[in-house]
């Protein structure tokens, strides 16, 4: 599936986004991404961080550093944000946005998580707080303009989930 928007960003320049469902790292080959978001999810809840100095909460993700690949990125952002080890993963969309000046792309995952201890702070200093939610309450906390691509992520982690859980045997 496919979804395009034009959205006007926080400099009043125009975006334009097109978000991608995919299967797996081939759906992204050759292009250089800048950054990854990760639907978590905890013993069926999903997990959310507050960003302070964003002033909202979102799922865990950040940016991808030289030489590091997307799927150690996940992991890497995973624990510094929640302190949260991934037991299974499985990338589930693409996120173009281009602008004036460059296009960027942004992987999103679904994650199986487990705690590796009590959230302290995320060594950038950005997430103050984690929670986890009801999958049902997700839009209380996501992004209005941004609806459409948000509801359909949603849809696609459960699906992931539901996927990885079996994999896993859990009930």
């Amino acid at each position: 599936m496919e979804i395009k928007l034009t959205l006007t960003n926080k400099k009043g320049e125009t975006e334009h986004i097109t978000y991608r469902d995919i299967e797996s790292e081939n759906d992204f080959k050759g292009k250089k991404i800048k950054g990854c978001r990760a639907y978590c999810f905890l013993k069926g809840q999903f997990v959310i961080v507050y960003a302070d100095s964003k002033g909202y909460w979102t799922p865990p993700g950040g940016g991808v550093e030289e030489g590091e690949s997307i799927r150690d990125a996940v992991r890497r952002e995973v624990k510094e944000e929640t302190n949260m080890n991934i037991i299974k993963q499985r990338f589930i969309g693409l996120l173009e946005v281009a602008g004036p000046e460059q296009t960027s792309f942004y992987t999103t995952s679904a994650c199986i998580v487990e705690p590796l201890g009590d959230f302290l702070k995320d060594p950038d200093g950005e997430i103050t707080q984690i929670k986890t939610i009801d999958l049902q309450d997700y839009k209380k906390y996501s992004d209005p303009l941004l609806s459409t691509v948000v509801d359909r992520q949603i849809d696609r982690a459960s699906q992931a989930k539901s996927f990885m859980e079996s994999e896993l045997n859990i009930l």
